[in-house]
């Protein structure tokens, strides 16, 4: 068996025992036996329980940032805010790690999500980068509107998107059934505050333009700074073969969302403002 397979396999298995049993009860054992492997082999790819359960979060972010990158590339109007939280918000309500993340769900994550925020701290202040440099292209472009402070803008996509996400825990008794009414509240109430109406676009193409010129400065970065700031970090490099070519790239590209937040002590199922890990 070819190291990258194994590595793909050990993590599958990790995801699966996370979700299944919860950060506290995955044990490497556990996992070496359901990948179907030797528990040294284990550690030939990653050194600790910690890495190798911050890599299969890592993985579930890479999964988000292709699935909106690919929004993006089928329809350039996915680089607006509404939209691209809007992909954002199904992605979370679909990918069971991420839910777990973004609710700070101490029955599966433990304490892994205070490790990952930790340990990612570079990475979240990269992409806190990158969200402004976002907003900026898009104001350029006249496709959000300027009479608020940057900073500000940027205070109030995080903080709608978050109160969206903290709802789904402790709102799920008010909140409508259907999740696409719901991921259409949010990009309803993004667009209202943030946009500019279509009808006021200074060209029809504006969104097309500006999809193309917020790739480059990420597309950027992503190849640099970025790229190496996610490739060099110990629960991605200690993969060894488990990363494809390119997925450092992508774990650090196009990520706009940046937040900080701490959640009440003692809470078993905390919701807290999500916190960017990848």
């Amino acid at each position: 068996m070819e190291r990258a397979e194994r590595g793909e396999r050990i993590l599958q298995a990790a995801e699966e025992l996370l979700l299944a049993w919860g950060y506290r009860r995955v044990t490497i054992d556990e996992i070496a036996r359901r990948a179907k492997v030797g528990k040294g082999t284990v550690y030939l790819h990653w050194k600790t329980k910690d890495s190798l359960l911050l890599a299969v979060v890592l993985q579930a972010k890479m999964r988000s940032l292709q699935q909106q990158l690919g929004r993006m590339r089928a329809d350039a109007r996915a680089v607006l805010p509404s939209r691209m939280m809007r992909g954002y918000y199904q992605d979370f309500l679909e990918e069971p790690v991420l839910r777990a993340l973004y609710t700070d769900d101490v029955d599966i994550l433990g304490r892994l999500n205070d490790a990952a925020k930790k340990e990612f701290a570079e990475i979240i202040a990269f992409n806190d980068e990158v969200l402004v440099r976002y907003l900026e292209v898009l104001r350029a472009h006249g496709l959000l509107r300027t009479d608020l402070d940057l900073r500000h803008q940027q205070y109030m996509l995080l903080a709608t998107t978050g109160g969206f996400f903290m709802a789904e825990a402790m709102l799920y008794d008010r909140a409508p059934d259907a999740p696409e009414v719901r991921g259409e509240l949010l990009a309803t109430t993004i667009r209202s505050t943030l946009e500019i109406p279509p009808e006021a676009f200074r060209t029809p193409d504006a969104g097309a333009a500006a999809a193309a010129d917020a790739d480059a400065p990420v597309r950027d970065r992503g190849r640099g700074d970025g790229r190496r700031r996610a490739r060099d970090h110990p629960a991605v490099r200690a993969g060894g073969g488990a990363q494809r070519p390119g997925d450092a790239s992508a774990i650090a590209r196009l990520n706009t969302r940046a937040a900080q937040g701490r959640c009440p002590a003692g809470s078993r199922r905390a919701p807290c403002t999500p916190r960017l890990i990848s």
